[in-house]
């Protein structure tokens, strides 16, 4: 009994002196149901937390020791709100919260400004703060299968996103503001409530080669009526042909040609 157990200490101590030497935290599939509190003790040392697939129903307020913390990544749990003191974890470039039972996102939220992916798909979402639109260094927003009806208008201000997924939603129209996002090549909306989006958009967005709207009521020839459709047009067939000249490996859903409707 002594030895099982002075083993079991011995291999604690060592997970933890590993975690501290790589700065990884990884526990993918460890049947958890409470963030290991050990973790939170090693404060500076951490860069990366993996807990994926665990049944964790909670993120702990002492989250914010993880100073040093750039991704954090709890997707496929049962959290289903965020604490507010993520906010003071000022390094952290990556976040996943995909798969859980997340309702609300805090406005604190906006205080993550070196936040560069946003992941929270496949959660109950209803809305999202207007505080989002402080993340400046935001690149990938994914905020699919949720419940939301609209957009912040703040969105706009994200001016580094590039990528925007919000499929499966009841997004009716986005807002005007989107067209204030210069980097962005990809929208995609599939099964939402769309009927228009903005005059200005294909125009305005002059990095965009993709946009997917499938399962809306929008109609092509709105969308080939917009100022700036044969810009758009050109980009997305060299993005396409690029695709083929570089033999991309063809999903079960084929080749991204870069609109539908």
């Amino acid at each position: 009994m002594g030895c099982a157990t002075s083993k079991n200490a011995d291999s604690k101590a060592s997970r933890t002196a590993r975690w501290r030497s790589t700065g990884i935290v990884g526990l993918r599939d460890s049947k958890l149901k409470t963030f290991p509190a050990e973790v939170l003790d090693l404060d500076r040392s951490i860069r990366t937390i993996d807990l994926t697939n665990n049944k964790i129903v909670e993120i702990p307020m002492d989250i914010s020791k993880l100073v040093n913390l750039q991704k954090l990544i709890l997707a496929h749990n049962l959290i289903d709100r965020l604490p507010i003191n993520l906010a003071k974890l000022e390094s952290l470039k990556v976040m996943t919260f995909d798969g859980n039972r997340v309702t609300t996102l805090p406005d604190e939220l906006g205080q993550l400004v070196r936040l560069e992916q946003l992941s929270i798909s496949g959660n109950s979402l209803e809305s999202l703060p207007a505080t989002i639109g402080s993340l400046r260094n935001l690149k990938l927003l994914n905020v699919s299968k949720n419940k939301l009806k609209s957009l912040p208008e703040s969105i706009g201000s994200c001016f580094s996103l590039e990528e925007l997924q919000a499929d499966d939603n009841s997004i009716d129209e986005l807002p005007e503001s989107v067209c204030n996002l210069i980097h962005v090549k990809s929208f995609c909306l599939d099964n939402n409530n769309v009927k228009k989006i903005p005059t200005n958009l294909l125009k305005d967005c002059k990095a965009l080669q993709n946009i997917s709207l499938h399962g809306n009521p929008i109609s092509m020839d709105q969308f080939q009526q917009m100022e700036g459709f044969q810009e758009f047009e050109a980009r997305r067939k060299k993005k396409f042909d690029k695709q083929i000249h570089s033999n991309v490996m063809i999903s079960s859903k084929g080749l991204d040609e870069g609109i539908d409707l």
